[in-house]
């Protein structure tokens, strides 16, 4: 079992990507299978959301978060046609999508009242300060406010203020935060990473669109750039993803196929990997 070659504490990274972040239900569900459990999590945009399930409940987190995939829709993360989008782009100026539709979907999955000291884990929410383009980490405090602030993409959803700062989604700076896991304590991280090796989303055919291909390709140069630094102390183990395929990080039609192909695929590195010290076990470059 790989469980018992990770140094401790173990650290959980969970990167974002809109809907892709189906995909790391079926890495956590590999995981658990291989007796590969958290000490310390840590996630960006939706892997905060995925990830401070996993902080509630590590043990019942898997189920938890299959039921709350299973309800999401496109429309219900950003809701409103072209015509709204363009009413709320005019009267803010600052972005698409009003944060409704995103406070509900996280409600969804997490209690609305839920503080990080009811966490059973030590958890981080990456976020942006936009005062000094820094990645600023969440700890303490009420839990969806950080969040919303963690997956607030900029020219998608308004900014969001928390505990005197100004505060956006945490991909910006910190897309897959592996040196922030390592700053919570972490001395091995296992990366669930959504901007799967190699994998770019379609041409983009919105605005929306095109702020997430944007955002995407930076993250994964972010993660390709960071991960050997990151293990030039640590063991990283870096989770494949699903077989390449041109999904877009706005479609929820794919969450069954994601979680299936990244469960399968986490499944065989898993039992196939041998972790011998300090370095890169996978690696986002593809």
């Amino acid at each position: 079992m790989i469980a018992g070659t990770l140094t401790r504490p173990v650290g959980f990274v969970l990167g974002g990507g809109g809907s892709l972040g189906a995909s790391q239900v079926g890495m956590l569900q590999a995981l658990a299978e291989q007796g590969v459990t958290p000490d310390v999590v840590v996630g960006t945009s939706v892997g905060a959301l995925n990830g401070a399930v996993v902080a509630i409940d590590p043990a019942g987190a898997v189920d938890r978060l299959t039921r709350a995939w299973a309800r999401m829709t496109r429309k219900a993360v950003f809701p409103g046609g072209l015509l709204a989008q363009a009413w709320t782009l005019r009267r803010t100026r600052t972005h698409l999508f009003p944060s409704a539709g995103l406070v509900a979907v996280m409600a969804s999955f997490l209690r609305a009242d839920t503080f990080f000291a009811d966490l059973a884990l030590p958890f981080g929410a990456v976020t942006t300060d936009l005062a000094t383009a820094m990645p600023h980490v969440i700890t303490t405090g009420p839990l969806l406010p950080a969040l919303l602030a963690s997956a607030a993409i900029p020219g998608i959803y308004a900014p969001v203020d928390y505990d005197g700062r100004r505060l956006c989604d945490g991909g910006v700076v910190a897309s897959v935060p592996m040196r922030q896991a390592l700053a919570l304590g972490a001395r091995s991280l296992v990366v669930l990473d959504n901007s799967f090796p190699g994998h770019l989303p379609p041409s983009p055919q919105t605005a929306a669109d095109a702020v997430y291909y944007a955002a995407f390709v930076m993250m994964h140069t972010q993660a390709v750039l960071d991960a050997p630094i990151a293990a030039a102390d640590a063991p990283v183990l870096y989770l494949p993803g699903p077989s390449l395929r041109r999904i877009s990080p706005l479609d929820f039609t794919q969450t069954d196929s994601l979680i299936s192909e990244a469960y399968a695929a986490a499944r065989v590195f898993l039992e196939e990997v041998k972790i011998t010290g300090p370095g890169l076990y996978g690696t986002p470059a593809g």
